[in-house]
Parts: C-alpha cells; sequence; structure tokens
C-alpha cells in the first residue's frame, strides 16, 4: 500500500477500529475512505499494530503478532468475507449462505480450542484452552470463533452500519440512538453536508 489516507492517523478513528466485537473489528479492516477501497491487511506495520490490540481479546499470544506475515494474511482473509456476508445477512433477519458457513465451519476445524489442565500453584487444577499448528489457521480459527460467538448471541441484533454517506463500517449500537461509527468523524462530516445543502438550498 503506497500510502494509508489521513484518516487513518486520527486516534479517535484507529481506537475505533479496535473496539468492536472481535468479528466486526475484522470485517472493518476492509473499508471504504477517501473514495476507494483500503484494506488494512496489506499494509504490514498497520496489520502489526492492529493484531497486538487484538490479540488480548483473542486468545492468542502477543509473542505471535510478530509473526503475522503475508501468509498468516492469507489465512485471515477468506475468514474476514465470510464473516462479512454471514453478519449482513444474520443482522437483517435472513438465513446466511452455505458459503459463509462451511467457511468458518472450515476454519474452526483447522485449529480446534484444546482444553489443557494445570496446576494452579496453590490448590486447584485449572483448565486452559489453546489452539495448535501455525499462526494463521490459529488465527483464522479464532476470529471464526469469535463470529460464532456473535452470529448465536443476541449482539447480533445490535450491529449496524454506520449512516454516513459512503462509510461502510460496522458497529455494536449499544446506545440505540447511535447512528455513526465515529460521531466525531463521521457524525460531523454528516452534520457538516447536512448544513452545506440546506444553506445552498436556502441561496
Amino acid at each position: 500500500m503506497d500510502q494509508l489516507p489521513a484518516v487513518l492517523s486520527n486516534p479517535t478513528f484507529t481506537a475505533f477500529l479496535r473496539s468492536e466485537p472481535l468479528a466486526v473489528d475484522l470485517v472493518n479492516t476492509r473499508l471504504f475512505l477517501e473514495d476507494s477501497w483500503v484494506d488494512l491487511l496489506d499494509d504490514r506495520p498497520t496489520r502489526q499494530e492492529w493484531l497486538i490490540a487484538e490479540v488480548g481479546r483473542l486468545g492468542v499470544g502477543g509473542e505471535d503478532a510478530v509473526g503475522f506475515t503475508d501468509a498468516a494474511v492469507d489465512d485471515l482473509r477468506p475468514v474476514r468475507t465470510h464473516a462479512a456476508a454471514a453478519i449482513d445477512a444474520v443482522r437483517h433477519g435472513a438465513a446466511p449462505s452455505a458459503r459463509s458457513l462451511s467457511g468458518l465451519n472450515r476454519a474452526l476445524r483447522a485449529a480446534p480450542v484444546v482444553p489443557q489442565l494445570h496446576w494452579d500453584g496453590h490448590a486447584v487444577v485449572a483448565a486452559t484452552t489453546r489452539r495448535s499448528g501455525p499462526l494463521g489457521p490459529r488465527l483464522a480459527a479464532g476470529f471464526a470463533h469469535a463470529t460464532l460467538d456473535l452470529l448465536t448471541g443476541s449482539d447480533i441484533s445490535q450491529v449496524r452500519r454506520c449512516e454516513a454517506p459512503s462509510c461502510v463500517m460496522l458497529f455494536q449500537a449499544r446506545n440505540a440512538r447511535r447512528r455513526w461509527c465515529t460521531p466525531s468523524i463521521c457524525g460531523n462530516r454528516t452534520r457538516v453536508a447536512r448544513y452545506y445543502r440546506r444553506h445552498s438550498s436556502e441561496g
């Protein structure tokens, strides 16, 4: 990627890209900015920064983010495509396609969760879950699992698309009145555009 759009240097916007449910954050790595499509997974420093911010929630070791190679991205892209299609269908009350579900299931099978027992050092046997295998399949499975959680839970009914013209970003509207992905950016742009339209028609 030669040059990232200026909006990606805005801390409010970059924080938003890592603040929604994991499946939504993944879908939002492909966005429409300044009249063109931008894929954040194409830019190595950007995707590295994005993944490092997500690994704590994803359950992948922080050291693994350093190995977020092109091969790992190739494993993640199909999950993003299937997640986007399935989320869009279900949030509109429609059935996701068999292709989307099959793709997500395939990612889950490639790196299944394996429970591991360990002694906590005091008085209890504890269990943790881990995925084995190369980073790419583990990342893909982790995000596929996050998509599974979103699709099968009540939060899917709160997922909306930003109402700003040309914005394709998704967000979880915990507040029913929320209309924009980032009120300080998309919200302001929409209000300014309305203001100019209204005053130009009055002139």
